[in-house]
């Protein structure tokens, strides 16, 4: 059932609700939807509705016909640290990271981030990128979009990253599967750009608290990455 957000508080049950823009041409003409026709709005606040669409046109409007908690979230909330990756990668990252069923995104530079953006090129970026991360969430069932956070430096990460946090890096580690226990329900994963950490950056991170781990033997790109750490720490907690 397609599924679309809206601002919590919004939306109660009974009543007709007229959707944005947006959606409404998404629904109108992409999808091509129908009076009568069903779909699902998501508060983004654990609260999912049932609704019935009552006329379509420039403006869609849908009549709300039952609300339910969110039963698509991960019981452990994910917190990925990306540094900025060269092009486009973190678009890539943002979107899987989001089907995953990441809870937020934080950006930042490390040494050896070859992409330093600019605050107005930077801002810019990140508004993309929520947009992404909205479409991704809908087209998974997310229940909450998660947030892409605004860009800081690698020293700023101790004050933002939850109490159990990982980050990768090549000269060794644990395994992710021997870090996460089944019962975490916070957990913050770091990954680095394409040259990884420097070795003062991963003294400091390990200084802080953070755990040095590890996917293997083998190397992975900065966008692949992301992808299998978070799958195997939401295998761990029974996500996956």
């Amino acid at each position: 059932m397609p599924r679309f957000f809206i601002p919590p508080g919004e939306a109660a049950v009974g009543t007709e609700y007229p959707l944005g823009r947006e959606a409404s041409v998404h629904i109108a003409r992409s999808l091509r939807m129908r009076a009568g026709e069903k779909l699902t709005l998501s508060d983004g606040a654990g609260t999912d509705f049932e609704a019935e669409i009552v006329r379509t046109g420039e403006t869609v409007s849908v009549r709300i016909l039952s609300a339910a908690p969110s039963l698509t979230e991960p019981q452990a909330r994910t917190v990925l640290f990306q540094a900025l990756p060269k092009g486009d990668k973190l678009e890539w990252i943002v979107q899987k990271a989001t089907e995953l069923g990441v809870y937020a995104i934080q950006p930042f530079l490390s040494d050896r981030c070859v992409s330093r953006p600019d605050a107005r090129s930077m801002e810019k970026k990140r508004a993309r990128l929520q947009k992404i991360a909205l479409e991704a969430a809908q087209q998974s069932g997310r229940g909450l979009v998660p947030e892409v956070r605004e860009l800081v430096t690698l020293r700023q990460l101790p004050a933002l990253w939850p109490e159990k946090t990982l980050f990768f890096y090549e000269r060794g580690g644990r395994r992710v599967s021997e870090l996460v226990a089944p019962d975490d329900r916070s957990v913050g994963l770091i990954v680095g750009s394409e040259g990884g950490f420097s070795p003062e950056e991963a003294d400091f991170l390990i200084g802080k608290g953070a755990l040095a781990a590890t996917l293997g033997a083998r190397i992975l790109r900065c966008e692949t990455a992301p992808v299998a750490g978070l799958s195997v720490i939401l295998s761990r907690t029974g996500d996956i």
